[in-house]
């Protein structure tokens, strides 16, 4: 069975590389351009993990995260905060979520590909 990796991203160009590293790493994703939708998905489909940018709109990454967890009730799935903000790894630290990651952008093939293995069951 392949993975469907779930990449929330409001970039296009960001997307289109995303698509193109989790193909080539054996994966199925999926690619939607903003929480809201993602959720919508979610509900549906469950991925076996989440990527997700922190500056989105309508809601952002930390609103998706909530949603996520309380809402959907979603507290098993895996998810990557993907961002170029620094400030990404304090608001980890004081969320204490063992199954949320983070990969800094811009992000290597390689360092996808472990953060992909370590969070996949």
């Amino acid at each position: 069975m392949t993975h469907k990796i779930l990449v929330v991203e409001d970039d296009q160009a960001i997307l289109d590389l995303m698509d193109l590293l989790i193909r080539k790493l054996g994966y199925e994703p999926v690619l939607i351009a903003n929480g809201l939708d993602a959720l919508k998905s979610i509900r549906q489909d469950p991925p076996s993990l989440i990527l997700l940018d922190i500056m989105m709109m309508p809601i952002n990454g930390w609103e998706f995260l909530e949603k996520l967890r309380n809402e959907c009730k979603m507290k098993d799935l895996p998810v990557i905060i993907f961002s170029a903000s620094p400030a990404v790894d304090e608001h980890i630290a004081k969320i204490k979520d063992p199954l949320l990651g983070v990969l800094h952008k811009p992000v290597s093939f390689q360092e996808l590909r472990d953060s992909l293995r370590q969070h996949l069951p």
